[in-house]
């Protein structure tokens, strides 16, 4: 909650009596009362929830369509004078056949400066496209030719690396849930590819697309450590893409991606295990969880965070607190079945979810409804993951006989891909059929035994497995059957 109530500190008076008032025009009274007692007051939120009557789940998706409201208010005022802009560049025909041609030159020019200082390239080549027309009889045409085609390009560049970068993503969801060494190498030499066209240019725009990429592929592709010397450190690139967000602070795309930054950010510090400074972006990111999710797949893989969260979870041991928040950040959210690698994880998470708090009929429903609504063959590792997630809940409700059918297929899958391979499920469906089984001598012996070396595997792409605690209470839990 911290981040949304720094924003609402740092509102404007005008700005904040604007949200206000809005919000009261449109009955929205407990939004409004959390809008002014984040601003006016120092209250937990415990304090909050009590003074407005509302449990968790109301309460964050209360402070979640704030923060949305809050959003769209400071886009409107963002986009007003681009608008403004867009609307000149529309009407330059208008002004070409009306105007006298110094006044038109005149213009145009003034129109070019004002598109330059919110970077707007496309519009630019209408302008020099025009300008190009005007001179055509005059020494300056060749200026404004050779103006109107690098922006063309430049413009043609800008879309490749837009290209790139959502078949970066969109191939990066299939390495995560297979793991395969093409994959891998398809990913690097995207990112090669984007390198490349991001240096025929000396381009922010360029940059930014060039580093959404370039730090994903660094963190969970390649490794940060396994870089050359003389590439720029990340957090030096995130340093420069804050200031070039705070230069073209009108611009509607930058505006967008600074919740992928924050989440770069989070993931930066969150892999060299600086959890203080991880946690400084944890709030807005975490805020933005289905939005991300929803909108923001062509600039990054937002599933990744879904993960990310769990382990944070697990490590703060709070792990029981997922499921009522769940139910306020996703409330609106409809996942994308289409979009296979982030469908899989956001319901494997929401199923994670469910069997921290012990619903374990209702982690079973998620996992279920996947198996039936989305085809695994491509992934088999994947589907094998899964599979167990699904036994686990059965062993957890001892319906052992959906388990026995289950598990049966779990050890033919294991036989087709090796039990190298999948090394961790071996002692993990050991243990579930120690505690199913008839025998009572030494069980949890035998379990314990078993958890110490499942908690010796290191986390992988996906492996929801792995996001298991085999702690004492998984071990008394299993042993109880």
């Amino acid at each position: 909650m911290a981040k949304l109530k720094n924003i609402i500190k740092q509102l404007s008076d005008e700005d904040f009596d604007a949200i206000y008032n809005s919000l009261q025009e449109s009955s929205a009274d407990k939004s409004a009362y959390l809008l002014r007692s984040m601003r006016e007051k120092h209250q937990s939120d415990a304090k909050i929830m009590e003074e407005l009557g509302v449990n968790t789940n109301a309460y964050y998706t209360l402070r979640s369509r704030l923060n949305q409201k809050i959003e769209e208010y400071l886009l409107q005022q963002m986009e007003n004078p681009r608008t403004d802009i867009l609307k000149k560049v529309a009407n330059i025909n208008e002004i070409i056949f009306t105007k006298k041609k110094a006044i038109a030159i005149a213009t145009l020019k003034k129109l070019e400066k004002e598109l330059i200082d919110y970077d707007l390239s496309n519009e630019l080549t209408v302008v020099y496209k025009a300008l190009k027309k005007l001179h055509i009889n005059t020494a300056d045409h060749f200026q404004y030719s050779q103006l109107y085609n690098r922006h063309v390009a430049y413009m043609l560049a800008v879309d490749k690396a837009e290209e790139l970068l959502a078949e970066y993503f969109k191939k990066y969801g299939g390495f995560t849930l297979s793991g395969d060494e093409i994959s891998k190498l398809e990913l690097t030499l995207l990112s090669r590819e984007m390198n490349n066209v991001a240096g025929l240019y000396k381009s922010h725009r360029l940059y930014v697309y060039q580093n959404c990429m370039n730090i994903f592929h660094r963190l969970f592709v390649i490794g940060d450590d396994n870089m050359e010397d003389d590439v720029e450190p990340i957090e030096d690139i995130l340093v420069n893409v804050q200031r070039i967000f705070d230069e073209y602070h009108l611009d509607s795309i930058y505006y967008h991606l600074k919740v992928v930054f924050e989440y770069l950010k989070l993931e930066y510090y969150d892999h060299y295990k600086v959890y203080r400074k991880a946690e400084n972006y944890f709030e807005e990111v975490n805020e933005s969880c289905a939005s991300l999710l929803s909108n923001y797949t062509l600039y990054t893989y937002p599933a990744q965070f879904l993960i990310t969260k769990i382990r944070r979870h697990i490590r703060m041991n709070n792990v029981d607190e997922m499921y009522d928040e769940n139910d306020g950040i996703f409330q609106d959210f409809e996942a994308d079945p289409n979009d296979i690698p982030n469908y899989i994880t956001y319901i494997t998470y929401r199923a994670i979810g469910c069997y921290y708090h012990k619903k374990y009929d209702e982690a079973a429903k998620w996992i279920n409804n996947l198996l039936n609504e989305v085809s695994l063959k491509k992934y088999p590792a994947a589907q094998l993951e899964i599979k167990v997630l699904l036994a686990l809940q059965y062993c957890m409700v001892k319906d052992y006989d959906l388990f026995n059918q289950l598990i049966n297929s779990i050890q033919r899958q294991i036989r087709l891909l090796g039990k190298d391979v999948c090394d961790h499920v071996v002692v993990f469906t050991k243990m579930m059929k120690i505690s199913i089984s008839d025998a009572k001598r030494n069980k949890k012996s035998k379990i314990e035994s078993l958890a110490d070396k499942f908690r010796s595997y290191k986390s992988r792409n996906f492996a929801p497995t792995l996001l298991i605690k085999a702690d004492d209470e998984f071990v008394d839990a299993l042993s109880s059957n």
